[in-house]
């Protein structure tokens, strides 16, 4: 178990003066079984902004504020505080399905968000295949597994190569990427076997051995949860399944459901950007 204090900053420096402008924030932490929210407020600057709150289709709090004063600078800034705890959960215990109760029209309406590919998600035909040859004639769950393992020796981290907007494929072919695009070529492989998958936006503390109470620099993070009889979750950036100094934010088909911060102005010719994560491990 850990209890996570986090700070999420956003800050844009437009060039020129912003005169309207309508954003959504998905920036505050899910309460679900393996995580409880204990604390969290979301602050805009310039101050004037008109905040309200809800729901979207996957369950994410969805922040929303307009800016109609004119302003130069908008700054978003997100603080939660979350305990979390998630259970291992080995072979023995787990309840695994088989090719057939993936196929059948029960699993397929059920899961029918989670199982066609996405913009984002298309892998292509070459990666279809090799999947094929890795997966052989293994059950689902063990099919997964190799599949992670196939892609460790795949695709490399490397900052600076992809944007938001790069999908699997494209990924692929460079076969570098940040957490993003191997979550994307994750799920992109999942579903081309018929295994449901969805896209967690969330955090990260970088640092298992700091001390309680030490500030770290962390980030936003990526990985994936997929279905074989129950969710369960693999981080392909550290090659694990998300443990307890992950905490979730969203979950969606694609990076395109989860963006932190997104929104339409009028004005602004441009902007600088900066963000920050600050992460405390208080417990």
């Amino acid at each position: 178990m850990s209890r996570l204090h986090i700070v999420h900053t956003t800050r844009y420096s437009y060039n020129h003066r912003v005169t309207l402008s309508y954003n959504e924030a998905r920036m505050t932490p899910v309460t679900d079984p393996q995580q409880v929210v204990l604390e969290s407020v979301l602050k805009v600057k310039p101050s004037q902004a008109g905040v309200s709150s809800y729901r979207d289709y996957w369950g994410t709090k969805v922040t929303a504020f307009d800016m109609q004063t004119p302003h130069e600078e908008l700054e978003v800034s997100a603080h939660s505080t979350v305990e979390v705890h998630r259970p291992d959960r080995s072979l023995h215990e787990a309840r695994m399905v088989s090719w057939s109760d993936l196929a059948s029209a029960k699993t397929q309406e059920a899961f029918s968000d989670w199982l066609p590919q996405t913009r984002l998600s298309t892998c292509g035909v070459e990666v279809e295949e090799l999947v094929r040859e890795v997966v052989g004639e293994k059950d689902p769950h063990s099919s997964a597994l190799a599949v992670f393992e196939w892609m460790r020796g795949e695709m490399e981290y490397v900052k600076g190569i992809t944007g938001v907007h790069t999908s699997a494929q494209e990924a692929w072919l460079e076969r570098k990427g940040v957490c993003q695009d191997l979550a994307h070529v994750g799920i992109g492989a999942l579903r081309s076997m018929n295994i449901p998958a969805r896209y967690v936006s969330g955090y990260i503390h970088p640092q298992a051995d700091a001390e309680m109470g030490q500030i770290v620099s962390g980030q936003s993070h990526a990985w994936l949860e997929w279905w074989d009889g129950e969710w369960r979750s693999w981080d392909p950036t550290n090659h694990k399944a998300a443990g307890d100094l992950h905490v979730s934010v969203a979950r969606g088909r694609d990076y395109r459901d989860v963006p932190p911060l997104k929104g339409i102005l009028s004005g602004g010719g441009g902007s600088t950007l900066q963000v920050t994560v600050e992460v405390t491990r208080l417990a």
